[in-house]
């Protein structure tokens, strides 16, 4: 190792120290063991360039151990991202700062995904490797590497202890994925201590059963052996690489290194003093980088910059080369189809006659595939179940790389957090399960929340309509846990036409991930219904006098039994206005003027209609209302049978009517 290699590693391990002291919370132990692999990648064998942090075919580097912030940033600073400064280190976890306690995506520049929850990273990083490996199959030419690019992960025991972590790389394995490489901080301590009282298995042997090539670094000091076995790693052209180094958790520091105190809080002033004695470093220097280091990291950043200045020449001969792929190349980064779908006649038209909204989506998927190139997605092996085929795309496999059909196998959470990453490889993604299961996909839906990545979710068999399979099959409460997401969307579409309007809001927003809640059995197309379902709620079946006596809302299948009800209603004299609410986040963000006319405050008569919970339409019936909803959960026993033993019936909506009345 050269002194100035030597001298930058302390320096990352010194910063990082600084930052989480001076905050008095964090996480020091991670990045003190880690910084030396952390180093040697970013600095001798990733591409990348802080000067165009999104340059499409930079390496990507994701910390899954993503309480080890303070090392990232660290780096991002000293190879000059963003402007990222030592006044932002030293605001590490404070208000408003650019360092917050976990990496978030879009708020630091060259985070590449938020982290936080053990293993997450490792499935988005799975994600991304999949990207590359498809994109690099559609794009490439002879002679012109377009798309290539290594995803690098670094994470920890506990990324390798959540389940997440063995879903995604068993499918890495079976993808073999080559260009994904797994950097493994092995130190063997966690929160409460020793990894043995809770994790004995052979890592090594696990990952050779997922298919993974295993390199081992025995001393996660050595510089030229981790560098050897990045190397290596990139050499092998057949499968995944794990490279386990090995370090010691807080190292450095006399009082702390080795131990489980190291992990997740401050090594206390006089520590990081005898920390900063041991690398030789100024003792009572806060947040203190040589100019020979800054100067060093700089020479490094200018090799990257000459990296892309090659792959720019390369890619503008490409596109001389071949103009239909510049064309290509633009429609896929550059997805800007609203009106296009919103005056396309075809894209709305559906049969009329009684459909699943599950039916009716997977027959827009397979119109959109056509006019959306960077459309790619599949299910948690339910594909012929939710609909979401691809028809005539192939399917994406380590002998077919440019298939479009995803099979992640029953693995619904590693499912999402892949969907993640190919979302941030700006891809338009979509993943699929039965709607009970998302209770399974929740951790990577929230992420994706948090990111604004504009990730598709298609989730079947919808309510207690999925009848024989029984209570565990039927989803009750996940759409009051969905609806209580913030910056998520979820649509429970009634009909052919509101099915339609959904799709299209997926597929144009770019900051919201969206939940296409979809019925197992079919539904009658609605007279009423139109693209007004775009606004989230609108009025479907209009009573016949000026202010109707009072509003049923409802959503799905249930529109049609408030639309029944509402006919049966008027022969009593009894004049009732229907509300299909598919969208009670779209319809909130409407003008006040709109929600008004849709749900007038002088009518305080409201129904609320869904096989849910009822928890969540409060707002729209208000204390007057009433509701018919699960109050439980459900039954094995026919739909039709279900429907009836639950109350939802035009008897028992009409009597709910009439007690508010």
């Amino acid at each position: 190792m050269s002194n100035i290699d030597n001298l930058s590693v302390n320096i990352i391990r010194a910063l990082s120290a600084d930052a989480v002291q001076k905050a008095n919370s964090g996480h020091p132990g991670l990045p003190l063991g880690a910084a030396p692999m952390a180093y040697e990648l970013w600095a001798k064998h990733m591409k990348h360039n802080p000067k165009d942090p999104k340059w499409s075919n930079r390496d990507r580097f994701i910390l899954s151990a993503g309480h080890g912030s303070a090392l990232l940033y660290s780096l991002l600073h000293l190879f000059g991202y963003g402007g990222l400064s030592i006044d932002d280190l030293s605001q590490f976890r404070q208000s408003g700062s650019l360092t917050p306690g976990h990496p978030e995506y879009g708020h630091t520049v060259g985070v590449e995904t938020t982290t936080g929850p053990l293993g997450a990273g490792m499935a988005t990083a799975v994600g991304m490797a999949i990207a590359e490996r498809y994109l690099s199959t559609k794009f490439n030419k002879e002679g012109y590497p377009i798309v290539d690019y290594y995803t690098f992960v670094l994470g920890g025991d506990g990324c390798m202890m959540e389940g997440i972590s063995s879903e995604a790389f068993s499918l890495a394995g079976t993808l073999e994925l080559n260009k994904l490489i797994v950097l493994y901080d092995s130190n063997k301590i966690t929160i409460e201590g020793d990894t043995d009282i809770a994790f004995t298995e052979d890592i090594q042997k696990r990952f050779e059963a997922y298919g993974f090539q295993i390199l081992i670094v025995e001393d996660g000091n050595s510089l030229e052996k981790i560098g050897a076995a990045i190397e290596a790693a990139k050499e092998d052209k057949s499968r995944p690489s794990l490279i386990i180094v090995k370090t010691k958790i807080g190292y450095g520091c006399p009082a702390k290194e080795g131990k489980a105190s190291a992990h997740g809080e401050p090594l206390g002033e006089e520590n990081v003093k005898a920390l900063k004695e041991y690398l030789k470093l100024p003792a009572n220097e806060t947040f203190h980088v040589p100019g020979e280091v800054y100067e060093h990291f700089k020479k490094i950043a200018s090799k990257n910059i000459e990296a892309q200045e090659k792959w720019n020449e390369i890619f503008e001969r490409y596109c001389n080369a071949y103009p239909e792929m510049k064309k290509l190349w633009n429609q896929y980064y550059n997805l800007d189809i609203a009106k296009e779908l919103l005056e396309n006649e075809e894209f709305w038209s559906y049969q009329n006659k009684p459909d699943s909204t599950r039916n009716i989506s997977g027959m827009v998927i397979n119109r959109l595939k056509d006019l959306v190139p960077g459309l790619i997605g599949g299910s948690a092996d339910l594909a012929p179940s939710t609909k979401t085929y691809m028809k005539n795309e192939g399917d994406f496999s380590k002998d077919n790389y440019g298939g479009r059909n995803l099979h992640f196998g029953v693995r619904e959470l590693a499912m999402a957090g892949i969907g993640n990453g190919l979302a941030l490889s700006r891809l338009h993604p979509y993943v699929s399960t039965f709607f009970v299961f998302s209770d399974y996909v929740k951790p990577m839906a929230r992420l994706s929340s948090l990111m604004k990545l504009p990730l598709i979710y298609v989730l079947t068999h919808d309510s207690i309509g999925v009848g024989e399979d029984g209570p565990t099959h039927e989803p009750i409460e996940q759409l009051a846990m969905l609806r209580s997401q913030p910056n998520f969307t979820v649509f429970r579409p009634a009909d052919a036409t509101e099915t339609i309007a959904g799709w299209y809001h997926a597929i144009t927003s770019q900051k919201t991930p969206t939940a296409l809640v979809l019925s197992r059995q079919n539904l009658p197309q609605l007279l009423g219904s139109s693209k007004a379902a775009l606004k989230g709620g609108y009025i479907i079946a209009e009573a016949a006098k000026d202010v109707p006596d009072a509003i049923i809302i409802a959503s799905g299948s249930e529109v049609e039994l408030a639309i029944k009800s509402k006919e049966q209603l008027e022969k009593e004299g009894i004049y009732v206005r229907v509300v299909s609410m598919p969208s009670m986040e779209i319809f909130e963000v409407q003008s006040k003027e709109y929600k008004e006319s849709v749900l007038p405050k002088g009518v305080r008569a409201r129904v609320a209609v869904e096989a849910a919970a009822e928890f969540g339409w409060g707002k729209y019936v208000g204390i007057d209302g009433a509701y018919v909803t699960m109050q439980g959960f459900g039954a094995s026993a026919p739909a039709a049978d279900l429907f009836e033993e639950f109350g939802f019936t035009t008897e028992n909506v009409i009597a709910a009517v009439k007690s508010v009345l």
